[in-house]
């Protein structure tokens, strides 16, 4: 099994859609148009019908949620392997390439870090100040954090008792994911992404992860070089096909 079919599984888990269903090996997400992952079609395995006719069915089950058709299609893990092509036939186009970086849990505890299983007001508070503007887009993403199913970890970081710095971690068997790192604007450059970073690896070691994964665009350049740092290398990528 290639490691973008063992993992794609484990990130669709951590990151969980409002509704779900199946079609066959294709896996339909949909939750409020915002994060990609979670309103898109995960193509894993062969679908339980004609390809054509699975293309259609997500196109309906989409329209009937008031939300566009979006397919994410990763490296060596799509069915049927030529899909790109009869999407692009069909007027789909490709956008967003994301990187999944894989690494080691090579955590340390840090006094400063407070981790616990509840995302509570503080965490909410600073997600929301300093990722996106749109509130419908935030609560969709706050809902996805709190489906994290457990063992699971959100980490703060305080400033004069205010949060200033966040970031969560899903356990899954030997695997962790990391998401939702945020940092105030007026604490960046400070280190203290990275301090949340190793609070949540130390967090998941102890709680019996051995490898940790992430994703983050491929034009975010500030952040890979902060998981290089930490000896996290790109595993595969994906891209999400919609139509113009």
């Amino acid at each position: 099994m290639s490691l973008a079919r063992e993992l794609e599984p484990v990130s669709d888990r951590a990151w969980s859609a409002e509704a779900r269903a199946d079609l066959g090996g294709w896996r339909l997400n949909a939750s409020r148009g915002f994060s990609g992952r979670i309103n898109a079609c995960w193509p894993l395995a062969a679908p339980d019908r004609p390809v054509g006719d699975a293309i259609a069915a997500v196109e309906a089950w989409y329209a009937a949620r008031g939300l566009p058709p979006v397919f994410k299609l990763a490296e060596a893990a799509v069915e049927p392997n030529d899909l790109a092509g009869r999407l692009q036939a069909r007027g789909y186009r490709s956008h967003t390439e994301t990187l999944m970086m894989t690494g080691p849990v090579a955590g340390a505890a840090d006094p400063g870090v407070l981790v616990g299983e509840a995302l509570d007001p503080d965490f909410a508070a600073v997600f929301a100040a300093a990722g996106h503007a749109d509130p419908a887009d935030t609560a969709e993403r706050l809902g996805a954090l709190e489906r994290t199913p457990r063992p699971r970890g959100f980490a703060r970081f305080d400033v004069a008792g205010a949060p200033v710095a966040i970031g969560a971690v899903a356990v899954d068997g030997d695997w962790a994911g990391v998401f939702a790192m945020r940092t105030a604007a007026a604490h960046r450059r400070q280190g203290l992404g990275g301090r949340i970073f190793r609070a949540l690896l130390d967090h998941a070691a102890r709680e019996g992860a051995r490898r940790a994964y992430l994703q983050v665009e491929a034009v975010n350049a500030p952040a890979i070089a902060l998981y290089q740092q930490a000896g996290f290398s790109t595993a595969y990528s994906y891209l999400y096909w919609t139509k113009p």
